[in-house]
């Protein structure tokens, strides 16, 4: 195995950015992780804990910090720059690390957000013009199961990233990271149109989540014939819809791929920003739900699906 030597930051360590991490780390590439509270007091303490369907179970020594922490260290050495930022915090904490971002880049470093949101790459870049930004996608079930605990469950780990048309980036860098993920058991795929494929994305995690909240349901109930996988279809057809009318060329029907994500999921795996709304937590539905909706409505697209769920969670 030849090693890159590539410096790897993972920006967020819940259920996405700790497994890349974990898998990162496992096959020897250099890691740090950001994480905060008591899930970043038991990774330091404790090591990372991984419970994994994939790679099984494993307590990793990766060096955490908060993003205050890592942020003046790397304004006072050049030794704590990486080359690699996986971007992994929920849509509404984009901001609160953008001066991480500026700290821990050189010249050369490439930013990968991975989050659910539609348009987080170009979010990003705004925020830090002077930093190379590409965007991504995942498809995985993994989640914070304790305190300085992930779980990844399943088979499905496939990571996809790439840049926009407006973005430089060297085919060399792609590929040296498409190689340290490969390496680590994780399918990554360059995208050749990376805004349709976040699109996708995100019409798949819409549909998911917003179905599995509308009626507290695991993906299982989606995977049945009835009303709940009715409702997800209806869901993707309209983001679907949308995904037409912004230009978006899909490789194949986004309803039947939905519905061929979803039916290889675990029957008992929820969608974050279904576990965030069962405890109370802050969640992604601005991003998930009502974004989908106010996009649509600029582009003079019917979303009634979407409309229909959204009254349940209507603030007022």
């Amino acid at each position: 195995m030849v090693n890159s030597n590539l410096k790897y930051l993972i920006a967020g360590t819940g259920g996405v950015g700790g497994s890349i991490a974990a898998f990162l780390s496992l096959s020897g590439k250099e890691v740090t992780c950001i994480a905060r509270g008591e899930h970043l007091a038991a990774i330091r303490g404790n090591g990372l804990q991984l419970h994994s369907d994939l790679k099984g179970e494993h307590t990793l020594k990766i060096p955490a910090y908060t993003a205050e922490e890592y942020t003046t260290l790397a304004s006072a050495s050049t030794d704590y720059q990486a080359d690699v930022i996986f971007v992994c915090v929920k849509g509404y904490s984009v901001d609160s690390i953008t001066e991480l971002i500026k700290r821990a880049s050189h010249e050369r470093t490439v930013v990968i957000p991975i989050l659910n949101v539609y348009g987080t790459g170009p979010r990003i870049q705004r925020l830090v013009p002077g930093v190379t930004v590409l965007d991504g996608c995942i498809y995985i079930v993994g989640f914070v199961s304790g305190r300085g605990e992930i779980t990844q469950m399943g088979k499905i780990f496939r990571l996809v990233y790439g840049a926009h048309r407006n973005t430089i980036v060297s085919r060399e860098t792609l590929e040296t990271v498409q190689r340290d993920l490969q390496e680590s058991g994780i399918k990554a795929e360059i995208s050749d149109d990376i805004k349709r494929d976040t699109f996708v994305k995100w019409s798949f995690i819409s549909a998911m989540a917003v179905t599995g909240a509308y009626y507290d349901v695991p993906m299982g109930e989606v995977q049945k014939p009835g009303e709940v996988r009715d409702t997800f279809i209806g869901l993707s057809q309209e983001s679907a819809a949308l995904g037409r009318k912004l230009g978006i060329e899909f490789k194949e029907d986004i309803v039947e791929y939905n519905l061929k994500v979803i039916d290889k999921l675990a029957p008992e795996s929820t969608a974050s920003m279904q576990k965030d709304m069962a405890k109370g937590h802050q969640s992604e539905i601005q991003g998930l739900l009502f974004d989908m909706i106010a996009a649509a409505e600029e582009q003079g697209v019917e979303v009634p699906t979407y409309r229909m769920v959204a009254k349940k969670f209507e603030k007022g």
